[in-house]
């Protein structure tokens, strides 16, 4: 619809109004017309500024569009970036794109967390493709201005993102760790994921992984964490005190 995409290069003008010397404008791309608006008033302003879309990997359309050299449909999108899960481009959208660049719904998960913790906004898959897309390029030096479209999501998908871009971080993590069942020795793991500083949020204790359990009783420990290094840390205080700890997924 060109009247939306005439209605929402808007964005382009007030981008160029508070930053007169933007060099490139990164957009989510779904439907069309965000980008097709924003990338034709950008150019009509200042040609020498670089548009670049961004799409999801799971519904690229417009990257496959590009490659074979008109609008090209996809079979099926697969993408937690639903604001952007489209199946067919606009037949306009690459006129005045500069590039594409295409975002996995991994990659989603950690600007979400960033987002959220570092700068308290809440800003939907869809506009966070723009953030993500930042570490695929070279800014440093240019003024980079990435649109964030939307904040809508629900409660569930929320909690859902939030949790595995902790377990991305490694801020949350799970191991498992054999035991003798006597007495005392809960307490000794305790002790040891204490002394470093972890927090146990998790526990279960299984007296059924071997027949005799006086030999063994697998204990698993869903654990908080700093980040990647501390994780490390904890691991290897309890391999250091005798545990043998094996890494799980975190549910």
């Amino acid at each position: 619809d060109l009247e939306v995409a005439t209605g929402q290069g808007s964005i382009a003008m007030e981008i160029v109004k508070e930053l007169p010397t933007v060099d490139m404008i990164l957009v989510p791309v779904g439907g069309g017309g965000l980008s097709t608006g924003v990338s034709t008033l950008a150019k009509m302003l200042n040609p020498k500024i670089k548009v670049i879309g961004v799409e999801p990997a799971g519904a690229n359309c417009l990257q496959e569009s590009l490659k074979a050299g008109h609008p090209v449909t996809l079979k099926g999108v697969n993408t937690i970036a639903d604001g952007t899960a489209v199946k067919t481009p606009g037949e306009t959208l690459q006129e005045n794109l500069d590039d594409i660049i295409t975002i996995e719904d991994d990659e989603l998960i950690v600007a979400f967390l960033d987002i959220l913790e570092n700068h308290k906004m809440l800003v939907e898959n869809s506009g966070l493709l723009t953030v993500a897309a930042l570490k695929h390029l070279k800014p440093e030096g240019k003024k980079v201005v990435s649109i964030l479209s939307g904040g809508n999501m629900d409660i569930i998908t929320l909690a859902s993102v939030v949790q595995n871009g902790l377990i991305q971080r490694s801020r949350i993590f799970t191991v498992s760790v054999l035991l003798p069942d006597v007495p005392g020795q809960l307490n000794k793991v305790s002790k040891v994921i204490a002394d470093v500083q972890g927090n146990v949020i998790k526990l279960e204790h299984n007296q059924f992984v071997s027949v005799n359990r006086n030999s063994s009783v697998e204990l698993t420990i869903t654990m908080e964490a700093f980040g990647h290094d501390h994780k490390k840390k904890i691991i290897d205080a309890l391999r250091a005190a005798g545990f043998k700890p094996k890494e799980r997924t975190t549910r």
